[in-house]
């Protein structure tokens, strides 16, 4: 088996070999054997779609031998006893509800990969006729969904027409540029046919010779299609296709050369085409040839390599990748780049959109390549052994450690993963307002320090989850191919850039697929022209009637009119507009880019909706075909959500809205989900698409039940402890027998097996074990502090607001099931709850943690329980597990302690999981590959229903997302709100060809785009937007003037300090006054300092929170509505600042926002908290006019600030408002608060406890209102509830409630109980007791508390309580005698019961091995079958191992894996088991020498002395010599580690050094050498061992260095001919296997028929290509023992009574527990106590048979005292001795004396004697009625009737029928029937012996 060398990058562990039967490189073996095989697997055809080139694992070059080895797991190959019994039931259970299969069975399921009828009928050549005149996605979707298309491929022969046919349909269908996952797939259905490599070959090749004219003249066009199809092939599947399109283009070079020839005209068209098609596989093959050709989805292999010296200012930016590459992460990268041009205009349209491009891709790659570079730089500076970037906060990026890949997801977007990271440098995160780990953002996650790496998006976000440590990501395509190279429990660095990632793709994508001249309005994007023309529909026809916009009372005087003369308009007035809106209405009407700023308050919305409707209910100017719609796109969810409401109000129907979630009910019907999703809407859709639908569908639902039914094991193996019974088969053989051997103490067990599960109580969470753990192991009351934390108001989180605007479709899905999940979940839910059930011991998920509990079980406190779930997930949280080293050297699994408990559970743990994620991994490209496919219909279903729609509703992401669509749905009319806060590529990606009008409504004053990086920002532009520049570079616009929102005092903070002009509207002047303030408008100053938030750059100050809290309390106390007031703050974490103080009873529907997500929206009362105050006077983003503008303009009545006006001031804007706000005393250190009660009393509030002075809203005067209960009011004064409807009075109630004068005992406001509770003393009739009994309650129902003083028969008293009824068990402690002999404590209740405890009596039997019995009676049987030696053998091997068997006589093969190898490949069989030497040619070279021998033979040159070249990663010259593995150690970096004395010659300066590879250490290179090539090194008696030479340090032996491989491969070869001595000679084992073989076939039916299972793993481990000797004595012993046990089942089946036989077959099943056992190794001790069992058994069948004879001739009763005698002897507890079978038989012998076995008054002997005197056959010997014996000669059969002699009863019959009471005397000769003809005959003998 080869391996190649390792390179640079490979981190192959060759010394970490799994120690396992079965063990974890044989895991991974397997795992890496699969993803070989998914890699090489495509949609139908999984063993040939993909080629996956010779790369491995990590790096590619892990190696085909791991790949090829197969899982073995001997015994550990059968699932566990849980997992046996249970998972099939419960986790498959989900696919029986589904009509599924089973997902862990594939057979079949090539043949149906589509889930449609295995024999699918052929296309017909009409169908094909009639899809070539159907549009290409029409043609794409229905050939690569329809199987018959397959069955028409594979046809041979095919006729030229056909031929020809199919070659248009399929160039048809790629011309189809949208559905690429549909293409992908029928290009595979394409080359994977019989009709690419064989039948298109034939008819190329046929053009050459072909004669007719009119035929030739056709050719050229089929050439086009045939040119067209290789080249999709060949670029869909690169590696795969070359060879094949090579021979076709050299076939089709040659065929229009002939043509050519011939006269035939060939277009210049199709020589280009082919002349591309020819530089295309020119450079695949250069690639090939390379080795940089891997895989048919390596993308880059089809980027042709620009010249190294062309600058990257000439590259067209549609050649660069959207990803970032790894060269752009080296420090020296710098980007070309060009700032946006906002004063002049772009010289052309490829220039503006390269600039876009470069400056939009590098705002998101920019913080990732910095970051990482940061990163890089830090662990080069720090060590890279070291780990400070866990300690350390990066600028750019987010960086998340130890992260691996935990279960696969099946979404309705593709295959996700749950990937777990370390969560413990991340406990100070909230995750619910952090904007880590954000839907759509990108991480990026490496293994090897970003040498290769993947890209990934979070594509689902749970903040509970992410406390834990998990988040859901989907792999890009590219990453999910090189996800499968790498292993399943590869670690990772995890590192988030903060940009939205998903934005930036679809825009980006956008402008790569922009064509320059399909650009509108460059005339003004580009040319930035002022001079804007009216709309081209416009100038055709420009008659407008505006009387569906006018007012209602104006509706039926406007007429129609020419709306590009501006005297013909309307008035203002009629049209319900003030002077600048009816401005703004004109210009976006008659100009075909119309700019509308409109500033808070102003109505721009308003506005918008008019234009809108003037623009749908005049539709027919231009809409001339009725096809084109209205597009309407809205920067947030919410803005969409209000225009299309508002546009609803006049368009009932024609709406569809597209985006992210929607709050409104109104929309909810036209959305685009619930369109597609409506009951009516399939029978609407083209049949092609129906069918494609349903056949995907099918084959993703079959796909995905055979991932989830992995994936719900391996989610259940996180949520808790695993049952030992699932991780059995990932245990070594030993400790599982440890495991379930429990420790003693003082001769007792201490574990209960009744109380709690085994794995919990090993792990110490057994419920004693914990108690008196937890001091140590648990930690503070993290949670308890939780579970008691106020319940707070729900504010909407940043993150959750900034998620909403990035999902782009509800559900975060276009896919199809979205509908059916709901109704689905419950029944996934409950399929999981089984699994956990089946799994776990201890569920997480579970509240209460109850697991494998009962009453008695689980009296543990709450907080105990609590603790121990801490202690539970904090254990399954880290990432530390035992190494398989360590695990073997572990002895008792009970001895270690708990952290090294932990340790091993989590590396059982692994291996489960990694076997869970290996299967899994087979259906994933499937599924992946099916989801593409649907999403490719869907997308067609989609623009279904955009085509028919009027108005199309988008988010900017959204319209980015579905841009393609757009272009195909061509709308001519878009409405863009929000401009003003679009990045200009968003606007540019929104433009379709068709556009014919735009219009901007935006306000550039108020917020601005945002930008990641804020160089790009601030010093390139980019955060100006389309509709900023535009109105800079002089473009005509339209300011809105009036505002309808603020009253006065409030709109002058605005004008003139951010708008030059603003005019309030008559409606603002009529608001009423704020209750309880002395003011509307107030800014309150202070000089108390903000916090810093550790996570994020956010900040927070806790005396402006807790005032504004105040403040906010008193507004609700004067009775305004909390819906009235929002509170506003400028930073997120004063968001959370203030939620903490806001208790949801007090608090509840108050809005709490950040102020940039609450432009556009208003409310009556705005708080505003500003934050900053600080000594440095830092503002940070309050200096900006735009946020300022938003911050003070979204109160209509009154607002209220806070901050430092110190700082504030500094900025020239604040200091203006400030300004103003003094004119009216606005400002100050202090609120005034008015108390509406009494006005006199004013309250100066400077902080929150100032408000305390007015408790409830009012003053401190005392209430004094008289209640309806005569009670007076007794709060303060309070302005809400004057008349005190809403107050429960809350004094003691003054009720009598009974005769007795009792009172009642609630509140004055709660309803009096009807009987009177108050508890007095009664005497309970039947036991006359006093007790407190409730005053109501007849003392004859009360159940009396006192102790019952009743003694049990057994003389204890009643445990129970006097009323209830006595115990029936006793528990109290006596002393028991044992059935054995021995005496114990135990439950006194054991003395009457039939069950007994276990006797726990030490064993201490002297064993045949001379060591001591450890186990206890009960353990041994009473010593019959003592439990085996534990001793552990411990002897060295010749491998180097140690002997790991417990105490045996000869030390078998070694079992563990083999550690030999080499740089080709590894050994993969078992140590014991002798190596193929590799053949391959030695690989040690170097520039001075070379080895010419074979890589096992001894080399035949020296180890080169010349110092190595090479420079070091940390920039120091390599420490070894040439030739050899570099060390990882430096002089200079590792001064001390390096020049450590060990052989004395370290400290040279020239020194040179070697790395032993197995074990890491250094040594000098001098030394060394003398070390391993003397001879006389080491002890003396070693000297003459046979083994290899180990490190001087460590003792590890020395296996991998090339150096001394001379040596090494000398010593192997001597060990080899050890090994070949221990395990036997071949042809003596070959011998015995045979003989055993032929025994086994001898005795099949019997052992088939009695113990099949057992005996036909016989024959499977027979089968094994290995056998020693030592597993063929195993193997004969025990197929031996089943052979005997076989016969007395036999015997008991036919010859025993019912009630001996039941007993005797739990004698039998216990027996075969011993024999099956896995300790069973048949050692000298095991077999005498089977054999002495087995004599035990044989004779009890005797003596079973014996009674059965009795019973049958009526002589058991005689006989019962004797039988009962001999039954009792073999009874006996303790071992049969040899004197006890002779006991046994002499009883027996006096037995038959007594009592004839034969009944017939002869003995045994005599029978015999006359039975073989005459001679008969089997079925001559009869009695008569009264058991007297005849014989009947000749045939046997009754010919004629007699008399017997005996008694004169009528004997024998005629025609062969017995008379009446005669029948076959069986006792002479055994026979059942009469032997009258050989057909009755064969009855008598036993089939057993033919």
């Amino acid at each position: 088996m080869e391996r190649r060398p390792h390179n640079d990058n490979d981190t192959g562990q060759h010394g970490q070999r799994g120690r396992r039967r079965g063990g974890l490189q044989r895991d991974r073996a397997k795992e890496q054997e699969v993803r070989r095989r998914a890699q090489s697997q495509g949609h139908s055809q999984r063993d040939t779609d993909r080629q996956r080139g010779r790369g491995g694992g990590r790096g590619g070059n892990r190696g085909g031998g791991a790949e090829r080895q197969r899982f073995e797991g001997g015994r550990n190959e059968q699932p566990g006893g849980g997992e046996r019994q249970g998972m099939r039931a419960g986790a498959a259970r989900i696919d029986v509800r589904r009509g599924g299969h089973n997902g862990d069975r594939r057979e079949g399921r090539d043949e149906k990969r589509d889930g449609t009828d295995p024999s699918p009928r052929k296309l017909g050549y009409k169908t094909l006729e009639d899809l070539s005149k159907q549009e290409p996605s029409v043609v794409a979707i229905t050939l690569s969904s329809n199987p018959g298309f397959r069955v028409l491929l594979a046809e041979m022969p095919m006729r030229p027409d056909l031929v020809q046919l199919i070659c248009l349909v399929l160039s048809k269908a790629f011309t189809s540029r949208t559905e690429r996952g549909t293409l992908q797939h029928l290009a595979n259905i394409i080359k994977e046919s019989k009709f690419f490599d064989t039948t298109l070959l034939h008819y190329v090749g046929g053009m050459m010779s072909e004669s007719n004219p009119t035929r030739r003249a056709q050719y050229p066009q089929h050439l086009d299609h045939i040119i067209t199809i290789l080249s999709e092939v060949v670029s869909i599947f690169p590696a795969s296709s070359v060879s094949t399109v090579n021979m076709f283009v050299t076939m089709l070079q040659a065929s229009i050369n002939t043509l050519r020839a011939s006269g035939v005209d060939i277009l210049s068209t199709i020589v280009e085409k082919m002349e591309n098609l020819k530089g295309l596989i020119e450079h695949l093959q250069e690639r090939s040839r390379e080795g940089t050709l891997r895989t048919d989805k390596d993308t880059y292999g089809l980027l042709t390599r620009s010249d190294d010296n062309q600058g990257e200012e000439q590259e067209d930016f549609r050649n660069i990748p959207l990803y970032p590459t790894p060269e752009e992460f080296q420090q020296n990268h710098r980007p070309f780049l060009r700032p946006n041009l906002t004063s002049q205009r772009y010289t052309n349209t490829h220039l503006y959109l390269d600039t876009h491009f470069r400056l939009l891709r590098e705002d998101f790659v920019r913080p990732l390549r910095e970051g990482i570079q940061q990163l890089l730089q830090n662990q080069r500076d720090i060590g890279r052994n070291d780990n400070p970037a866990k300690m350390k906060r990066f600028d750019d990026i987010r960086v998340y450690f130890d992260t691996h890949l935990v279960v696969p997801k099946c979404t309705q977007t593709g295959l996700a993963y749950i990937v777990q990271f370390d969560v413990q440098p991340l406990k100070f995160v909230r995750w619910q307002n952090s904007k880590r780990l954000l839907y759509g953002s990108l991480v990026c996650l490496s293994y090897d320090n970003f040498e290769s790496f993947l890209f990934a998006t979070v594509s689902d976000r749970d903040p509970k989850d992410l406390q834990k440590g998990q988040v859901q990501i989907t792999f890009t395509e590219e990453s999910r191919l090189k996800l499968a190279r790498i292993q399943t429990d590869q670690l990772f660095l995890m590192v988030e850039t903060t940009a939205y990632f998903e934005a930036y793709r679809y825009v980006l994508e956008g402008l790569k697929e922009q064509i320059e001249d399909d650009l509108p309005f460059q005339r003004y994007i580009v040319e930035c022209s002022t001079d804007v023309q009216p709309p081209a529909y416009l100038r055709r026809r420009h008659v407008y009637d505006l009387s569906h916009v006018a007012s209602p009372e104006h509706k039926n005087s406007i007429r129609p009119f020419n709306s590009l003369e501006p005297e013909a308009w309307p008035d203002m007035e009629e049209l319900g507009l003030d002077e600048s809106q009816m401005e703004a209405f004109q210009l976006a009407l008659t100009k075909e880019l119309a700019i509308i700023q409109g500033p808070p308050g102003t109505g721009k919305t308003y506005v918008g909706l008019k234009i809108a409707q003037a623009l749908l209910t005049n539709k027919d100017l231009w809409n001339n075909d009725e096809t084109a719609p209205m597009l309407v796109v809205c920067y947030t969810n919410h803005a969409l959500d209000q225009f299309l409401e508002g546009i609803h109000k006049f368009l009932r129907d024609g709406i569809v809205r597209v985006g992210g979630r929607s709050n409104s009910e109104i929309l909810k019907q036209f959305n685009l989900r619930e369109l597609t999703h409506s009951p009516n809407f399939k029978r609407t859709l083209p049949p092609h698409l129906r069918t494609a639908h349903g056949q995907i569908y099918r084959q993703l639902c079959e796909e995905e039940r055979a991932i989830k039914s992995q994936a719900m094991k391996l989610e259940c193996s996180l949520k808790g402890v695993i049952r030992e019974t699932f991780l059995q088969r990932f245990i070594l053989e030993r400790h599982w027998e440890n495991l379930n051997s429990l420790p003693m103490e003082d001769g007792f067990e201490t574990w209960n097996k009744k109380n709690t599960n085994l794995m919990m109580e090993w792990l110490g969470l057994g419920l004693t074990n914990f108690q008196q753990r937890e001091p140590e192991t648990t930690n503070g009351n993290e949670e308890e502090a939780m579970e008691e934390e106020e319940d707070l108001i729900e504010i909407e989180e940043e993150a959750e607001l900034i998620q909403a605007e990035r999902m782009i479709e509800d559900g975060w899905t276009i896919g199809p099931r979205a509908g059916r999940d709901d109704k689905k979940k419950g029944k996934v839910e409950e399929a999981v709850r089984e699994v956990e059930e089946l799994m776990l011991a201890m569920n997480l998920d579970n509240v209460d943690i109850r697991a494998e509990q009962n009453e008695e079980a689980w009296q543990m406190p709450r907080d105990q329980r609590r603790k121990m779930k801490n202690k539970i997930k904090k254990e399954l949280g880290k990432s530390s597990a035992m190494t398989e080293q360590e695990e073997e050297n572990v002895f008792d699994v009970w001895s270690l302690n708990l952290e090294d408990r932990w340790r091993l559970y989590r590396l059982w743990v692994t291996r489960y999981r990694i076997e869970l994620r290996t299967k899994a991994l087979e259906f994933e490209e499937a599924y992946q590959n099916a989801v593409d496919r649907l999403a490719d219909v869907k997308r067609q279903e989609n623009l279904h229903v955009l085509k028919k729609a009027t108005v199309i509703g988008m988010t900017t992401t959204g319209a980015a997302k579905f841009r393609k669509a757009l272009q195909e749905v061509r709308p001519c009319l878009v409405i863009v709100e929000e401009a003003a806060e679009v990045l200009e590529a968003h606007t540019i990606t929104t433009l379709s060809k068709a556009c014919q009008h735009l219009i901007l409504i935006g306000d550039h004053q108020q917020l601005r785009p945002s930008a990641t990086v804020y160089e790009l920002a601030k010093n390139f532009s980019l955060e100006m937007s389309m509709f900023e520049r535009l109105v800079n570079m002089g473009l005509p616009y339209v300011r809105l003037n009036y505002q309808h929102r603020m009253r006065p005092d409030i709109a002058r903070l605005l004008t003139p300090h951010i708008y030059s002009a603003l005019e309030n509207h008559p409606s603002v002047f009529e608001y009423e006054n704020i209750k309880g303030l002395n003011t509307n408008l107030f800014f309150l100053e202070h000089n108390y300092l903000e916090e810093e938030i550790k996570d994020g750059r956010s900040h927070q100050n806790i005396y402006e929170a807790k005032f504004v809290v105040a403040l906010c309390r008193y507004l609700i106390l004067q009775d305004y509505k909390p819906e009235q007031i929002t509170i506003l703050t400028t930073y997120t974490g004063q968001l959370h600042c203030l939620r903490k103080q806001m208790p949801a009873t007090d608090f509840s529907g108050v809005k709490v926002h950040v102020v940039d997500k609450y432009q556009g929206e208003e409310n009556d009362i705005v708080l505003l908290s500003l934050v900053r105050s600080n000594p440095q006077g830092k503002v940070g983003f309050l200096n900006i006019p735009n946020r300022v503008c938003v911050a003070l303009s979204r109160a209509k009545k009154g607002l209220y600030c806070i901050g430092n006006s110190e700082i504030l001031s500094r900025v020239e804007l604040w200091s203006n408002i400030f300004h103003t706000l003094r004119e009216k005393e606005q400002v100050g250190r202090a609120l005034t608060l008015c108390c509406q009660n009494h006005p006199n009393r004013q309250i100066k509030a400077s902080n929150a406890e100032d408000f305390k002075q007015a408790p409830e809203g009012g003053c401190t005067q005392p209430c004094q209102f008289r209640l309806d209960c005569g009670h007076v009011c007794p709060r303060v004064c309070h302005p809400y509830d004057p008349e005190h409807k809403k107050f429960n009075c809350t004094k003691k109630c003054e009720k009598i409630l009974c005769n007795e004068g009792h009172r009642c005992t609630r509140l004055c406001h709660q309803v009096c109980p009807k009987k009177c509770p108050v508890k007095v003393e009664k005497i309970i009739p039947h036991c006359q007791h006093t007790q407190m009994v409730p005053c109501h309650q007849d003392p004859e129902t009360f159940v009396c508390q006192d102790p019952c003083q009743k003694l049990l028969t057994c003389g204890h008293r009643c445990d129970s309580v006097c009323g209830k009824p006595c115990s029936t068990r006793c528990i109290v402690i006596v002393t028991l005698k044992l059935c054995c002999g021995h005496s114990q404590q135990g439950a006194c209740y054991y003395k009457t019961s039939k069950e007994q405890p276990e006797c726990k009596v030490q064993c201490k039997h002297q064993l045949k091995c001379g060591h001591d019995c450890r186990g206890t009676c009960s353990k041994c049987y009473q010593g019959r079958f003592h439990n085996p030696c534990p001793r552990r053998c411990e002897r060295l091997l010749i491998c180097s191992h140690k002997c790991m068997e417990p105490c045996t006589r000869d030390c078998p093969p070694c079992q563990r894996p083999c550690e030999n190898c080499c740089v080709h490949s590894n050994c993969m069989r078992q140590c014991g088991q002798p190596c193929a030497p590799c053949i391959e040619p030695c690989d040690w070279q170097c520039p001075h020498q070379s080895c010419s021998k074979l890589c096992h033979e001894p080399c035949d040159r020296p180890p080169c002395t010349q110092p190595c070249k090479k420079i070091l990663n940390c920039g120091h010259p390599c420490i070894g010599l040439c030739g050899d593995k570099c060390p990882t150690k430096c002089r200079f970096c590792d001064h001390d580690d390096v020049s450590e004395i060990f052989f004395g010659t370290e400290d040279e300066p020239e020194a040179r050094f070697i790395q032993l590879e197995d074990c890491g250490h250094i040594f000098e290179s001098t030394a060394m050498d003398q070390w391993m090539f003397d001879t006389n090194q080491g002890p003396e008696e070693e000297r003459v061992v046979i083994k290899l030479k180990e490190c001087p340090r460590c003792k590890t032996p020395i296996r991998k260095n090339l150096r001394y491989g001379s040596y090494i491969n000398r010593s192997l070869a001597e060990i080899e001919m050890v090994k070949k001595k221990i395990n036997g000679r071949k042809s003596d084992i070959e011998e015995k296997r045979r003989t055993l073989q032929s025994q086994w076939d001898e005795n099949l039916n019997i052992g088939q028929m009695y113990v099949s299972n057992e005996y036909m793993e016989i024959q499977e481990k027979l089968e094994r290509t290995y056998l020693t000797a030592s597993d063929l004595w195993i193997l004969e012993n025990r197929f031996d023992f089943l052979v005997r046990v076989a016969k007395l089942l036999k015997v008991q089946k036919e010859k025993m009574l019912f009630t001996d036989g039941h007993t005797f077959q739990q004698s039998i099943s216990q027996f075969m527990s011993w024999l099956n056992s896995t300790n069973q190794k048949f050692t000298d001790q095991q077999v005498f106590d089977l054999q002495r069992e087995l004599q035990r058994l044989n004779l009890m069948a005797e003596l079973n048979v014996r009674c059965q004879i009795a019973n049958t001739k009526g002589q058991m009763r005689k006989m019962q005292s004797e039988v009962q005698e001999i039954r009792h002897a073999l009874e006996m507890p303790g071992q049969f001795t040899e004197q006890d079978q002779l006991n046994v038989k002499e009883a027996m012998k006096s037995l038959d004396k007594k009592f004839p076995v034969t009944g017939l008054g002869i003995s045994e002997e005599e029978r015999k004697m006359i039975v073989s005197a005459m001679r008969m056959p089997p079925g001559h010997w009869h009695k008569c009625p009264n058991g007297h014996v005849y014989v009947i000669t000749e045939c046997g059969g009754a010919n004629q009737r007699s008399n017997c002699p005996d008694c004169k009863a009528s004997i024998g019959g005629e025609n062969h029928r017995l008379d009446s009471g005669n029948q076959v005397a069986t006792e002479m000769d055994g026979s059942q029937h009469s032997a009258w003809s050989e057909a009755n005959n064969i009855l008598n003998f036993d089939p057993q012996d033919f």
